[in-house]
C-alpha cells in the first residue's frame, strides 16, 4: 500500500473516531437527562380530591409537582378531581372537570396557581430537539476531535515493508 493511501485511511479513521466520540458525549446525556428529547404530547396534571384542604393548611400536595418542563407543542390538561374550583394562570378548572393549555412558545412561565401553597406554578417550555440539533451536537466536538486526531496521524511515520529475497 502506498503512503498516500495510508494517510487517507488514517484521516478517515480519525474522523470516524472523532464523530463516534462526539455522538457518545452528546447523545448519552441527552438520552439519560433531557426531558425534551421527545415529540409534543398531551400531559395531564391531576389535582386530587382534598387539595384545597391541604393548601389551606399550608401543605404541599404530594402528587402535584411545583414546577414542570414541557416541549413547544405540548398540551397541559389540568384534571380537577377536587371539590373546589382551581386555576392555573388563565386556565380555570371547575371541580370535577378538566381544562387545557396549549404551550406554543418556548419560555419560562410563572403562573398564579390555586393548587400550590405559595400560589405559584413554574413551567419551563423548551424547543424540542430535532435531528438537526442532534447532528450539530455531534459534529461540534466530533469533527474537532477528528481533525485533531487526523493531524496527529499525519505526523506518524509510514512503515515500509521490505520484501524478503525469494
Amino acid at each position: 500500500m502506498n503512503a498516500k493511501r495510508i494517510y487517507v485511511k488514517r484521516v478517515l479513521i480519525s474522523l470516524l473516531i472523532g464523530l463516534l466520540f462526539g455522538a457518545i458525549v452528546t447523545e448519552v446525556p441527552i438520552f439519560l437527562l433531557y426531558k425534551t428529547a421527545r415529540a409534543p404530547q398531551v400531559i395531564t396534571l391531576v389535582i386530587p380530591k382534598g387539595t384545597a384542604e391541604q393548601i389551606a393548611r399550608g401543605e404541599q400536595p404530594p402528587s402535584i409537582p411545583q414546577n414542570m418542563t414541557f416541549v413547544v407543542g405540548d398540551t397541559l390538561v389540568v384534571k380537577n378531581e377536587d371539590v373546589v374550583d382551581h386555576k392555573l394562570g388563565t386556565v380555570w378548572a371547575p371541580a370535577g372537570s378538566s381544562a387545557s393549555l396549549y404551550l406554543g412558545e418556548a419560555a419560562n412561565f410563572a403562573y398564579d396557581c390555586s393548587f400550590q401553597p405559595d400560589n405559584y406554578f413554574g413551567m419551563d417550555v423548551r424547543k424540542p430537539l430535532t435531528w438537526l440539533t442532534h447532528l450539530g451536537g455531534i459534529a461540534g466536538p466530533g469533527l474537532s476531535l477528528g481533525i485533531l486526531l487526523a493531524l496527529y496521524s499525519l505526523i506518524l511515520p509510514v512503515e515500509k515493508k521490505e520484501h524478503a529475497p525469494a
